[in-house]
């Protein structure tokens, strides 16, 4: 994948750990790991990004669903340190049949169980667009799973364009209270990445449904302002829109860049 980036001018990439529908993680390959080092060393590639499948769910109060997730979990952080100084991003999970705040609960003691003081990998908890009974939907939510872990250095946040907007956090008007709501709740210093989308629907929707960039509900000029505010311009973002092909990718870099 570090070719596939560099052969789009991107400086960074995200991947899958796993099959995004879960399952068993292909075994590492030594090979494929020296050439990521090498090719990431030769065209700059840094601040990469793992991604945990849709399907974990720590805040399962199913036993068999909530040690799923803990084994595959404790399992990918250990892969992470082969590619040490990573990220690694999470859905936080959904409240399946219990309240909120039992679910936050079940997410913390997870993390508690799988989070290792020589992890050199900083765990990312996605702002979530709020369908059904997702956690972190506000940044209050994610702020009590984070007020929880024993660990709390090792924790960050990545903030979804499309699922902060979805949840109903206007980007579009007011970033700056947007951004200043964060700091106030979490703390700025905890955001370590971006996932630039744009929304298919309007503020508020609740349904996660992302759109390419600059043709959606949140559009290019709102974009821009989140990829050039001085408060996120250092941040690594990554692109999660609808495309099938690396070229479209590679016209939305440009567009971005040169906009």
């Amino acid at each position: 994948m570090a070719r596939e980036a560099a052969s789009i001018d991107a400086s960074t990439f995200q991947f899958f750990t796993r099959n995004p529908r879960g399952g068993k993680a292909k075994a590492l390959d030594p090979d494929d790991l020296n050439e990521f080092h090498r090719l990431a060393d030769e065209f700059g590639i840094h601040g990469v990004l793992a991604h945990a499948p849709y399907t974990f769910n720590p805040a399962s109060p199913v036993e068999k669903t909530a040690e799923f997730a803990r084994t595959a979990l404790a399992e990918d952080l250990e892969r992470m340190e082969k590619t040490p100084g990573q990220m690694y991003n999470m859905h936080p999970g959904s409240a399946v049949g219990q309240s909120p705040e039992e679910a936050i609960d079940r997410i913390a003691v997870t993390l508690n169980e799988v989070l290792r003081p020589n992890h050199s990998t900083t765990f990312l908890l996605e702002t979530m667009a709020g369908k059904g009974t997702e956690i972190g939907k506000t940044f209050e939510e994610l702020a009590r799973i984070i007020d929880r872990v024993e660990l709390s250095d090792k924790i960050g946040v990545c903030m979804d364009t499309c699922h902060v907007w979805d949840a109903g956090y206007d980007i579009v008007g007011d970033l700056d209270e947007v951004l200043a709501e964060f700091d106030r709740v979490i703390g700025l210093t905890r955001l370590r990445a971006i996932h630039l989308n744009d929304s298919k629907n309007p503020c508020g929707s609740r349904k996660d449904r992302h759109a390419p960039i600059g043709e959606g509900h949140i559009g290019l000029e709102a974009l821009l302002a989140v990829t050039r505010h001085p408060a996120l311009s250092h941040l690594p973002f990554y692109l999660e829109t609808p495309h099938d092909t690396l070229a479209r990718y590679a016209n939305e870099i440009t567009l971005l860049r040169n906009a």
